[in-house]
């Protein structure tokens, strides 16, 4: 069975006729519930840096035409040179559309010598003569600096709401606001649509995150997004969510090896299919060997495997996967590899990233290997929380099998030193637990702890491993 695009959709069935203004982006159109409705009025709000520029302007050159063009107007922000000069350097810039689908224009001048109500003057002659498709206002919240009074700004608001309504033209207010802004200026309450843009700082990276706070007349996914800005322009990540009601679907009972002949056998027959286990255990207990094995076992049976891990670079990886003496048994286009550094990890472009590897390349066997790290790199326990549990829903409907490792530093025998294992563990549906302990030498040991709907062996048994992987031998057990 193979992973069905629908199954993965990003843009939800329900949305899909509707006349929506796209922004050219399939991962923010399914933020937004489709895409924006068109001829409203929308707020882009966020700190300094946080990207608001950069995602008018996709807008604006993803959906201008000659014919209705998309007029940017610039005000007391940023210089209109700079704005262009920085927009040039990115791989969406199409300077074909510059000066006839995307015009700009500096509102700064009339701004200062009439104040606040030339903004609607400018805007309802642009209208009159261009009929522009869609309309930037870059900074909105400038606009204050130059009213006089409170007053006189919710009448530039209200001349300004009123204007636009009258035409199929849809708008941008971009700002510098604050979240505490929502319920001091009147653009708020005019505004059919808001989109907050956020930056958090960490002390190697910066995490930026995406929530649509209003938008009516539109079924959008709340909550925060990851995005990040590249090259190419803004990257989104919609929030992994799990369905309300998850669709119905017949579990498999097919079991699937692990590849550890003597493990399939104390598992009463390998994973069954579509599941999810845990493999915890501290460092050098045979967790990593034991996912490896796992996917190579997949390789061989025909079931593409994807192995994600945080720790081990890619050199490492392939040592230990050429050292096992079977990588290559099996058709070696079906093992994929995805290294992602811990010091720049962010699990919602991480999650993203995973998604679309296992749907397009139909893979049937899943690691992830360190998931302990996701909980360190996260700015949100309980997000990690979530994530996993949503992973492990969409996973389970499409069948396919998945292992977790975790680092303990006592094994799971022994009290959870981060605690984060009990975060995530009752939503596995099988546990492992590999474990050294201490006797006349040190010595391996594994045990199923935890098995659901399935008999399976209670003992603890030594675990070695060899050049040719895990081998488990006698009972431990006291």
């Amino acid at each position: 069975m193979t992973i069905s695009a629908a199954a993965l959709s990003l843009e939800p069935e329900s949305r899909r006729s509707r006349q929506l203004l796209r922004t050219g982006n399939a991962e923010a159109d399914a933020i937004l519930g489709g895409g924006l409705p068109i001829n409203s009025i929308n707020i882009i709000m966020g700190a300094p840096g946080t990207g608001k520029t950069l995602l008018a302007q996709q807008l604006a050159l993803h959906n201008a035409t000659p014919d209705r063009p998309a007029v940017y107007f610039t005000t007391l922000s940023e210089p209109l040179a700079k704005v262009i000069t920085y927009l040039q350097g990115m791989a969406f810039y199409d300077d074909r559309k510059m000066g006839s689908a995307v015009l700009y224009e500096d509102l700064g001048p009339a701004l200062v010598s009439d104040g606040a109500a030339a903004l609607v003057r400018c805007i309802a002659e642009t209208i009159k003569h261009i009929s522009p498709r869609i309309i930037v206002v870059d900074s909105f919240k400038a606009v204050h600096d130059l009213s006089t009074s409170t007053a006189e700004m919710r009448h530039v608001v209200a001349d300004l709401a009123g204007l636009l309504s009258a035409y199929e033209c849809t708008t941008f207010l971009v700002g510098e606001y604050e979240e505490d802004d929502i319920v001091r200026y009147p653009e708020f309450a005019a505004a059919d649509g808001i989109i907050e843009l956020a930056r958090y700082k960490e002390t190697t990276r910066d995490e930026r995150y995406v929530r649509v706070s209003k938008l009516r007349g539109a079924s959008y996914r709340e909550g925060l997004h990851g995005f990040r800005i590249t090259p190419d322009g803004l990257e989104f990540f919609p929030r992994l969510v799990s369905p309300d009601h998850p669709p119905p679907y017949q579990a498999s009972l097919d079991r699937v090896s692990t590849g550890i002949v003597q493990l399939d056998t104390m598992l009463g027959g390998g994973l069954p299919r579509g599941t999810s286990t845990l493999i915890a255990g501290p460092t050098g207990s045979g967790k990593t060997t034991a996912a490896v094995q796992f996917c190579l076992e997949g390789v061989q049976e025909g079931e593409p495997a994807l192995f994600l891990n945080f720790q081990e670079n890619p050199t490492q990886l392939r040592r230990l996967v050429d050292a096992l003496n079977v990588a290559h048994s099996g058709r070696a286009a079906d093992w994929h590899a995805m290294y992602v550094s811990p010091v720049e990890l962010q699990i919602d472009s991480l999650i993203g990233r995973a998604f679309k590897m296992i749907r397009d390349l139909g893979v049937r066997r899943f690691v992830v290997d360190g998931v302990g790290d996701l909980f360190f790199a996260a700015r949100d326990p309980q997000r990690v929380h979530d994530y996993l549990y949503a992973l492990g829903q969409h996973l389970a409907v499409n069948e396919i099998t998945t292992i977790f490792t975790y680092e303990t530093v006592l094994g799971m025998g022994h009290a959870d030193p981060y605690g984060h294992a009990l975060q995530f563990s009752a939503l596995m549906d099988c546990i492992l637990s590999l474990d050294i302990v201490a006797s006349d030498r040190l010595r391996r040991t594994v045990c199923v702890r935890k098995l659901r709907n399935s008999a399976h062996d209670l003992r603890v048994r030594d675990l070695d491993i060899t050049f040719r992987g895990l081998q488990i031998g006698g009972d431990r057990s006291p």
